[in-house]
């Protein structure tokens, strides 16, 4: 797919005005633990903006519940009601549009989006995923990264195109795979840097700087490299506090 498909007439001109708050939709299909973060970013105010909403494929979600606990409006949208992918997408797209956000953000969606969706909010639209993109598109990243005896792993969060997973990276955060990782201690470590960048380039979109437009996907104006910006794992682990055993 060519860049030239992915730029609408409305890109660029996303440029918040302080005096008004700005709002987000976010997009789970379970538990909700980056959800989580988001909510306690914005309690100790630091997304941001508000999150003005809860959207979950799954009724039994238990992020529908984190939501309500914060007294953020939860909306459960059963795909399986639903005859057909771009049916369901259609009435996702209205009940997103019903609250108007700046930003949508997928925070653990398991729903392969439409074209139709992803150009509806090309630009303003980000995701999370674990791992260092552009490896280990798609599931069992964790399990995959093991069998290649990679050094290091990580996550990313990446502005949605119509390419799963493969949409321009923003941000990104290392851990270093220890020797003795297994699929569960190395699935916890990535979590917990996706904990911690998911609400920063939240907040970037929020305020402007962050970007993806017609010269990709800039910061402050400058245009980024393909891996966005990357918090080392030395870093990441000091913002988290992990003794060197971690």
């Amino acid at each position: 797919m060519s860049d030239k498909n992915y730029y609408g007439d409305t890109l660029g001109e996303f440029a918040p005005d302080p005096s008004e708050a700005r709002r987000v939709v976010v997009l789970i299909s379970g538990n909700g633990s980056n959800l989580q973060a988001l909510i306690d970013a914005q309690q100790h105010d630091q997304l941001g903006g508000e999150i003005v909403a809860v959207i979950s494929n799954q009724p039994d979600a238990y992020g529908l519940k984190r939501a309500r606990d914060a007294g953020i409006d939860a909306v459960a949208l059963p795909h399986r009601e639903y005859e057909s992918r771009d049916a369901f997408d259609g009435a996702l797209i209205k009940v997103i549009e019903r609250h108007e956000p700046d930003l949508v953000v997928l925070a653990g969606f398991m729903r392969f989006l439409t074209p139709r969706f992803v150009q509806r909010f090309l630009g303003r639209m980000i995701n999370i995923h674990p791992s260092l993109l552009p490896d280990y598109q798609g599931l069992q990243t964790h399990a995959r990264a093991l069998a290649d005896g990679v050094s290091e792993h990580g996550c990313s969060v990446h502005f949605v195109t119509e390419e799963l997973d493969g949409g321009p990276v923003a941000l990104q955060a290392v851990v270093a795979v220890a020797e003795n990782d297994t699929e569960a201690t190395l699935k916890a470590k990535v979590q917990a840097r996706e904990h911690l960048i998911m609400p920063i380039a939240v907040k970037w979109c929020l305020e402007g700087r962050l970007r993806f437009g017609p010269k990709g996907v800039t910061f402050d104006g400058t245009p980024l490299p393909p891996q966005g910006l990357r918090m080392s794992h030395t870093d990441a682990a000091e913002e988290l506090d992990e003794t060197p055993d971690d």
